[in-house]
């Protein structure tokens, strides 16, 4: 089977690359371990593993996530997009995830509250934990607290759960524009969002906080 009989199992199915010849589903896996295994690291060199380095962007003195953010979001967009007319991605088969308005305008003022009150992510917090932080450790332990917590008061909240369906939609379709304009706005919003995060560590600047960071 030659390299386009492959790309075309991949197109087709969408599939995990175990669907590849040769790759059986316990490589995929361990291929996926080794993945994680590196993200992991990779976040905790660029000291993201470090609460005070994450909850410096809202106080303006290291804004190093959302430059990280927006950088993952412009490369995701315009990869997947050159993928697909290259013909290498059927960008209709990249499942969408459904849409509840109310419920995730909720989650995401619960997310952020967490995130500036506990100074990590889920996946920052795991980087914390496994290098044995202490924040880190009771920080995922609250994590499974409320996933409990969530677990056993669902049946009280199910319907608010459920309110609002959008469906599977893009904000590209919201705002009635094409996925290659919306993402050289996204770029250019990207490129604004860098030069002003560069003021804002200018004018916030903690340097008896970056200086620990950095040494």
């Amino acid at each position: 089977m030659d390299l386009q009989e492959n790309l075309d199992i991949i197109i087709i199915d969408m599939g995990p690359i175990s669907s590849l010849p040769g790759f059986t589903e316990g490589l995929d896996l361990l291929l996926a371990f080794l993945i994680g295994i590196g993200f992991g690291i990779a976040i905790e060199q660029a000291g993201f593993s470090s609460s005070r380095k994450l909850v410096g962007m809202f106080y303006g003195y290291d804004t190093t996530v959302i430059k990280v953010f927006f950088t993952a979001a412009i490369v995701a967009a315009a990869g997947s997009l050159l993928l697909g007319l290259v013909g290498w991605l059927d960008l209709d088969k990249v499942p969408v995830n459904e849409f509840y308005l109310l419920p995730s305008i909720v989650g995401g003022i619960i997310m952020g509250a967490g995130f500036i009150l506990g100074g990590y992510c889920p996946g920052t917090g795991i980087s914390a934990l496994s290098i044995g932080k202490i924040d880190g450790i009771v920080y995922f332990l609250g994590g499974m607290f409320g996933a409990f917590l969530f677990a056993e008061t669902n049946p009280l909240i199910i319907d608010f759960a459920n309110s609002t369906y959008k469906g599977p939609i893009k904000i590209n379709e919201v705002l009635n524009l094409s996925p290659w304009l919306f993402t050289l706005f996204l770029i250019i919003i990207a490129i604004a969002m860098f030069w002003i995060a560069e003021k804002a560590e200018k004018r916030f600047a903690r340097p008896d906080i970056t200086d620990d960071l950095v040494n």
